[in-house]
């Protein structure tokens, strides 16, 4: 039988599939598939070519394979187990406080317990201890003391627990971590990740001196959960209409002292007039002093704040060896380098008080064949960045670096700390020598005394509460520089 079905010109078809499937009632099997008929011509199908069917283009597929030798399938891995708290294990010890002690969320404990943190320092130990009751909090103390993850644990406890409004937009953070450097600024975020890492919670950073347009990509990819920033980059986002500052339930000040000496007050205050008021919103303000003016800006800023206080001292004292060479200034370099040579040191951190000297150094340093980066308000941050890095990852032996500049360096294993010149800032002193003898580990830490420095010793003295003996270096560490050729 030859049948070929032609539809009027002037028949229309509604509904194609209505009409196959009348005929395959008809027929008993699809119409195109009758012995000599022709395929259904249709205003839909009109000169077009005929797709192979997907159902038969699989059947094809599954011949194929079937012609060719199986392979042996292997047992698919079972999936992880679900990870619980009892999965870690911390035993009560006299005299600490575990994360265990205070109501945590578990995918919070998880990256805890990851990080290897099984106790609170001291500080957040006093800190948790008033903020996760919702309280408004200053703290006294210096980096290295754990204060970063005790503001963080806070903070995202405070995100999990309360949902995220309804309607939001994608720059609207919910939290805001202020600090004055863009070392600390990367420092705080890389910390955020790594205790939010299970939570779903989105960090971002802002700072100047890197690609603004990146910057601006994250912020309209994805929801802001907790955003870190340096005061200006924050404002340059903020005053272009990209990130709005009604939502913040927590505001963290970091450094608030070195916030003052730079002079970002005025920015800092444009900020927080954008936020919630203060009875909204969560503050906490963090400083390695607190004079009068930090004491201040914490009266307008926070309400019936928790005050806790970690004695700097102690800490700089308990961990850290210190010695102090009397040197002349002319000498300085050649007893620098015959520190780092002859005792073959691969980690160590030197400190200048002005970018020329911290730009010298590093440069006699690497001509004399000793790998050193530079960290001074003068290296563009992409180039920090990478020497931070390298510097970390132990492909770098020396960095040399400001006070502005060292300030939110945290990398581990720095076994000394050389104080090229002391610091004018007795406080400053303390922060440095705070890169090493951190969490638990010993450092050492030697300053160069000199002609045009050592009237800055005794305030350094009276802050730590004790003497420290100045000593002559020996014959061999002033021995001159060998040249490279």
């Amino acid at each position: 039988m030859h049948l070929a079905l032609h539809w009027p010109p002037n028949f229309l078809i509604n509904d194609e599939k209505t009409v196959l499937k009348a005929l395959k009632k008809i027929f008993g099997k699809d119409p195109a598939e009758q012995p000599g008929m022709q395929a259904i011509e249709t205003p839909s199908n009109m000169g077009e070519e005929k797709q192979p069917d997907r159902f038969e283009s699989a059947s094809r597929a599954k011949s194929s394979a079937a012609s060719k030798p199986r392979r042996a399938s292997k047992p698919s891995a079972p999936p992880a187990p679900a990870w619980k708290l009892e999965d870690f294990v911390v035993e009560p010890a006299e005299g600490k406080t575990r994360f265990h002690d205070f109501k945590l969320a578990p995918e919070l404990m998880h990256a805890i317990q990851d990080l290897g943190f099984p106790y609170c320092t001291p500080i957040q130990a006093q800190v948790l201890g008033f903020t996760l009751k919702g309280r408004d909090a200053i703290g006294r103390a210096q980096t290295g003391t754990g204060k970063t993850a005790a503001f963080l644990i806070s903070t995202i406890t405070q995100l999990l627990e309360t949902p995220p409004p309804k309607e939001r937009y994608m720059g609207e953070p919910r939290a805001l971590i202020i600090a004055p450097t863009r070392e600390l600024v990367v420092q705080i975020a890389k910390d955020a990740l790594g205790l939010a890492k299970y939570t779903g919670l989105n960090v971002m950073s802002f700072v100047g001196g890197m690609d603004f347009d990146k910057q601006l990509k994250q912020l309209e990819s994805r929801y802001c959960d907790i955003l870190v920033a340096t005061p200006g980059r924050l404002l340059d986002f903020n005053q272009r209409g990209d990130v709005h500052l009604d939502m913040v339930e927590v505001m963290v000040l970091d450094e608030a002292d070195r916030m003052l000496d730079m002079g970002f007050i005025p920015q800092v205050r444009q900020i927080i007039r954008q936020t919630p008021p203060k009875s909204e919103r969560q503050t906490l303000l963090f400083s390695a002093t607190f004079t009068d003016d930090v004491m201040n800006l914490a009266r307008q800023w926070t309400t019936d704040p928790a005050i806790v206080e970690i004695e700097a001292q102690n800490v700089a004292s308990e961990t850290v060896e210190q010695h102090v060479y009397a040197v002349a200034g002319s000498d300085k370099y050649k007893l620098l380098y015959n520190l780092i040579e002859q005792n073959d040191w691969t980690r160590v951190m030197v400190f200048a008080n002005r970018k020329d000297e911290v730009r010298r150094i590093e440069e006699r340093l690497t001509r004399d064949g000793i790998s050193a980066v530079q960290m001074s308000g003068d290296v563009p941050q992409h180039k920090r960045i990478r020497a931070l890095e390298g510097f970390r990852e132990g492909k770098i032996r020396v960095m040399v670096a400001t006070d502005v500049a060292g300030r939110g360096i945290h990398v581990d294993g720095i076994s000394h700390v050389i104080n090229f010149t002391l610091p004018e800032v007795p406080d400053d002193y303390v922060h440095r020598i705070g890169r090493t003898g951190r969490a638990g580990a010993s450092g050492t830490s030697i300053s160069f005394a000199g002609e045009d420095d050592a009237f800055a010793l005794p305030a350094i003295e009276a802050l730590l509460g004790r003497k420290i003996s100045c000593e002559t270096p020996p014959a061999e560490l002033l021995t001159p520089v060998p040249r490279k050729h």
